[in-house]
């Protein structure tokens, strides 16, 4: 097992998103998080369109490159793919924490899918398997509030940051995810 802690990365949905948007918050947190850490960050499969099913099988060959203690990062549309795999995947390696950025509800009160399970029952399924952190900015124009108050009301245990003044993108500024990250590390020690 290597030293270097490993992080899968699960971009966002939207034409361009992987090159011109969520780069800019996997440089944020590699900045912030330093050489300590490996950020593997896949282009996910026709984004412009995003396809659950072909995601959900990239997202789980990129964790079968990764060790056990991996942490997984997702944004947006990402994020609810990455809960919706883990809900519904044997993962043969221990993942040390879920870190979601902008992550829309699925279901009631929330958005529609057709190829997602409702995030009442993700949760279900999840239920105390692996720590969760949900982050949204106070500027979110894109995924509304209620959506955090719904993920919270959900996952009890979850760590919630309602970040102020932060739009969908927190501003291409994942400090607070890296500083949990590392919290998370230091509490693993």
């Amino acid at each position: 097992m290597s030293r270097t802690k490993q992080i899968l990365f699960v971009q966002g949905g939207g034409s361009g998103t992987h090159d011109s948007w969520d780069n800019k918050l996997v440089a944020s947190l590699e900045r912030a998080l330093g050489r300590d850490y490996a950020i593997l960050y896949p282009r996910m499969p026709d984004e412009g369109e995003p396809d659950p099913a072909a995601w959900k099988k990239t997202i789980a060959q990129e964790i079968s490159k990764l060790d056990d203690g991996m942490v997984l990062v997702g944004h947006s549309v990402g994020a609810a793919v990455l809960l919706d795999y883990l809900a519904g995947a044997a993962v043969e390696r221990r993942v040390a924490g879920v870190f979601l950025i902008a992550t829309p509800f699925i279901g009631d009160g929330g958005w529609p899918s057709e190829d997602l399970r409702p995030t009442t029952q993700v949760a279900r399924e999840l239920h105390g398997r692996v720590p969760l952190h949900f982050y949204r900015g106070s500027d979110d124009d894109t995924v509304p509030a209620s959506h955090l108050d719904r993920l919270a009301s959900v996952f009890p245990a979850a760590t919630i940051r309602r970040l102020e003044g932060r739009d969908h993108q927190l501003n291409d500024d994942l400090s607070e995810v890296a500083h949990d990250i590392t919290r998370l590390e230091l509490k693993k020690d």
